[in-house]
C-alpha cells in the first residue's frame, strides 16, 4: 500500500537519526512534513521562541533540498490533525516518543482520533538513549533513583543503538510533498513578532537553532580529541567569559541534534585513548539526561512538590520581592546578579552557575519554592527540558536526590575560585565594572570613597544584598532539618516574608567599609551549635 503520510515534528528536529520520519517515507506517495505551534504550550520567552523559529527554518531549507517542505501550522494538536487528515487524505501518522506526562496524554488522545479516521500511528524512540519503558521496566516499573542504579540496567541492555540513517532523496523516489504557491503563506515559518513577541526582548544571537548549527558545533568539539577526552565536567568554569563546556544542550532539547548520534561520536574519540568516566565525562553528561528523563517519565508530578513520591515537602516562602530580585539580577549580590543577566540576556549559563543561583533561591539564601525557579528556568533558558529542569531544581533545592543539603554554595566565595578578579561580573554588570577585585563581589563593603572613584553608590545604583547570607543560610538549614524530621503525613506550610527593608539592618549606615554581624536568635545560635554544619563552597 502507498501511504499519505504525516510525519508530525515536535522535538526531534532534524533528518538525521530521526526513524518515525524514516517510517512515514517508506511506501510513501505523498508526505506532508509537519510541526504544530500549540499556543497553549510551554511559557518559552523571546530567546527560546527564536532559536525554536531557527530550528524550523532550518529544518524547512534541509526539507527543501530534498524535493519537499516543512508545513507549519497553529493550533491544538487534537483539533488541528482530525482537519489535516480529512484535507490531505492521510492514511499514515509517524512521530517520535515523547516521554513527558502532558505530551504522553496528548499522543493517546491524537492516537485515538487517528484510529477514528482509519490512519495508522507509528512512533519511535529516538529523543533517548534507551526506551525509558524497556529501563522501567527492569527496575519492577520504578525509576532508578541513584545514577548507579541507572547504570546498573543500562548495563544489562547493552550500549544505545545506532543513530538510524538520515533522510535522502533516495528515501523520498516516488513521494512527493504537494505545496501550491501560497505555501509561505499558508504553512510558512512564522516571524516573533507574528508570535506576539517583541525582538526587541531577545538577546545576542549567540546559539543559533538548527540540525545545520547542531552538526556543525558537534563537529567542532569532536575534532578537540585531547579536550574531549579529558572532559570532567565539574572541573570546567562557570566564569568563563565563553563557554568552557559544549553548549549543545539546547540543540539536544529540540533534538537538532540526536543524543545517540552525540553518544557515538564520542564513541569514536573515545576509541583507543585514555579518556574520563561518567559520571563526569561527556557520556557521562548524556547518561545524567537518561536518569532525569527516565525519572519524569514515571514519577507522579516530577515538576511539583505536592503529590510527588520523591520530593521533600518544605514550608517554603511566599515572598514575590525575593522572587523578583532574583529573577531580575538585583539581589545585591554580583556574582548572583551577574548569572541571572547573562541568564536573560543569552538564554544559558554554565551548570555550575545553575547551582549557585539555584541554591541562593532555595535552600541557600531565599527560601523560595524551587517550582517558582523552574518557571523562571523554563522561560529564560534555551535548553529547558522538563525533565531535567525539574530534575536539577529537586537536586539543588535539597528536594529529591540530593542528600547533603548542609552543603551551600557561598553567593561571594563560589565565584571567586575561579575568578578572583570579577571579569564575569564585569562583563555582565557593567555597573560595577570599575570596582576594584577587593570589593567587586562584596561592593557593599567598600568605602563611599571607592563607590564614588567607581561611579556607583550601592543603595542608589546598584542595590544593596537583600539577605545577609550566613545567617539566612544558617537560618535555612534549620528550616530544612525540620522539613526532614517532619512526619510524611504533615502538610508545608507557605510563610508570607515581609520585604526586607533597603539597606537592611545588619549593614552599616556610617562609615561604610564596615560591617555589623546581626545577633544570632536563639533558634539560630542552637543550629549552631549542632551537626552537620553548613559547608560553604
Amino acid at each position: 500500500m502507498q501511504h499519505s503520510s504525516i510525519h508530525w515534528f515536535r522535538k526531534g528536529l532534524r533528518l538525521h537519526d530521526n526513524p518515525a520520519l524514516l517510517a512515514a517515507a517508506t511506501d510513501c506517495r505523498r508526505l506532508h512534513p509537519l510541526f504544530i505551534l500549540d499556543p497553549s504550550s510551554g511559557r518559552a520567552g523571546a530567546n527560546a521562541r527564536r532559536f525554536l523559529l531557527d530550528a524550523l527554518r532550518d529544518l524547512d531549507g534541509s526539507l527543501r533540498e530534498m524535493g519537499s517542505r516543512l508545513f507549519v501550522v497553529r493550533g491544538c494538536p487534537e483539533e488541528v490533525l482530525p482537519c489535516l487528515f480529512h484535507a490531505w487524505g492521510t492514511t499514515r501518522l509517524t512521530f517520535e516518543v515523547n516521554t513527558e506526562p502532558l505530551a504522553r496524554r496528548r499522543d493517546a488522545a491524537v492516537a485515538e482520533l487517528a484510529a477514528r479516521h482509519g490512519v495508522d500511528v507509528i512512533r519511535e524512540v529516538s529523543h533517548t538513549l534507551y526506551d525509558t519503558e524497556r529501563v522501567l521496566a527492569l527496575n519492577d516499573g520504578k525509576a532508578p533513583l541513584t545514577y548507579n542504579r541507572l547504570q546498573s540496567l543500562l548495563a544489562s541492555l547493552g550500549p544505545p543503538e545506532k543513530p538510524a540513517p538520515a533522510l535522502t532523496r533516495e528515501h523520498l523516489q516516488g513521494c512527493c510533498t504537494p505545496c501550491q504557491v501560497s505555501h509561505d503563506t499558508d504553512y510558512g515559518v512564522p516571524t516573533l513578532e507574528e508570535l506576539g513577541q517583541d525582538p526587541a526582548e531577545v538577546g545576542p544571537h549567540l546559539y543559533p537553532g538548527g540540525e545545520t548549527a547542531a552538526l556543525a558545533r558537534l563537529d567542532t568539539f569532536m575534532k578537540r580529541t585531547a579536550w574531549v577526552c579529558g572532559f570532567k565536567k565539574p572541573e570546567t568554569e562557570p566564569t568563563s567569559l565563553s563557554p568552557s563546556t559544549t553548549v549543545l544542550s539546547p540543540y539536544l532539547k529540540f533534538g537538532c541534534l540526536s543524543v545517540r548520534t552525540f553518544w557515538w561520536r564520542l564513541d569514536e574519540v573515545y576509541q583507543g585513548r585514555e579518556h574520563s568516566q561518567p559520571p563526569v565525562s561527556l557520556h557521562g553528561q548524556l547518561l545524567w539526561r537518561e536518569f532525569f528523563y527516565t525519572a519524569g517519565a514515571s514519577i507522579p508530578n516530577f515538576n511539583r512538590m505536592i503529590g510527588n513520591p520523591v520530593c521533600l515537602q518544605v514550608d517554603w516562602d511566599d515572598n514575590p520581592q525575593h522572587l523578583r530580585a532574583w529573577r531580575e539580577g538585583q539581589t545585591g549580590y554580583p556574582f548572583i546578579d551577574a548569572i541571572m543577566t547573562q541568564l536573560r540576556a543569552e538564554g544559558w549559563i554554565h551548570h555550575l552557575a545553575r547551582h549557585a543561583v539555584a541554591c541562593f533561591l532555595t535552600r541557600g539564601d531565599l527560601w523560595v519554592s524551587w517550582e517558582e525557579g523552574l518557571k523562571v528556568f523554563e522561560e529564560l533558558l534555551l535548553d529547558a527540558d522538563w525533565s531535567l529542569n525539574a530534575g536539577n531544581w529537586l537536586w539543588l533545592s535539597g528536594s529529591a536526590f540530593f542528600h547533603r543539603y548542609f552543603h551551600v554554595y557561598s553567593p561571594v566565595a563560589f565565584g571567586k575560585k575561579t575568578d578572583r578578579d570579577g571579569a564575569y561580573i564585569r562583563k555582565y554588570l557593567p555597573v560595577l565594572k570599575d570596582f576594584p577585585a577587593e570589593y567587586i563581589y562584596e561592593p557593599w563593603k567598600a568605602p563611599r570613597a571607592v563607590q564614588e572613584r567607581a561611579g556607583c553608590l550601592v543603595g542608589t545604583h546598584y542595590p544593596w544584598p537583600i539577605v545577609e547570607h550566613r545567617a539566612a543560610s544558617e537560618r535555612n538549614l534549620g528550616r530544612m532539618k525540620a522539613a526532614r524530621a517532619r512526619k510524611g503525613n504533615e502538610s508545608p506550610k507557605r510563610h508570607q516574608a515581609p520585604p526586607a527593608a533597603l539597606p537592611p539592618p545588619w549593614l552599616p549606615s556610617s562609615p561604610p567599609g564596615t560591617k555589623r554581624e546581626p545577633p544570632a536568635s536563639p533558634s539560630v545560635a542552637k543550629s549552631r551549635s549542632k551537626k552537620p554544619k553548613i559547608e560553604q563552597c
